[in-house]
């Protein structure tokens, strides 16, 4: 486990990322993004397995179906990690390396499958499961005279005025 441990830093630190480590072994990591902000990725060292779990979004408001179809066929052509629902229905990005796998080559290129999974899939999911509640903000706002800058991405939802 040390050997892995200190793989781990020394990527994690080479590639200027904020981590924490939560008793030994186990760390969280703050991946920046452009449409999600930040994904936070938990690495987690086992007996047999680095263990990858990444929060994409909360339980989707409507349109499970959809959803759920939409992440099981991006699964299709994922690296590393894949798409994964938990008991509450929130989205998650889960994956395994053996640790006599874990590089410093190996775990920069899972922890950039995570960070471009999840960034280039928030909006779809968002668009895709939030869409009533993201018209509701339209309309909230606009009728405020708010912001709507952080909506930009979502002008298809746009409330006609």
């Amino acid at each position: 486990m040390s050997d892995v441990r200190r793989t781990i830093i020394d990527t994690l630190e080479a590639a200027e990322l904020a981590y924490t480590e939560h008793g030994t072994g186990t760390f969280d990591v703050t991946l920046p993004g452009e449409r999600k902000l930040q994904t936070t990725c938990r690495l987690d060292i086992g007996a047999h397995a680095l263990s990858i779990h990444a929060f994409v979004c909360r339980n989707p408001d409507e349109n499970h179906q959809t959803v759920y179809r939409w992440l099981l066929e991006r699964n299709l052509k994922m690296f590393g990690v894949a798409f994964a629902v938990d008991s509450a229905g929130d989205i998650y990005l889960d994956g395994r390396m053996s640790l006599h796998a874990v590089t410093a080559d190996e775990l920069d290129r899972v922890l950039g499958a995570v960070l471009t999974y999840a960034d280039e899939s928030f909006n779809t999911i968002l668009e895709l499961g939030f869409a009533s509640s993201i018209r509701k903000e339209w309309e909230w706002r606009e009728s405020r005279g708010e912001s709507t800058r952080n909506l930009d991405a979502f002008k298809n939802l746009r409330p006609s005025s």
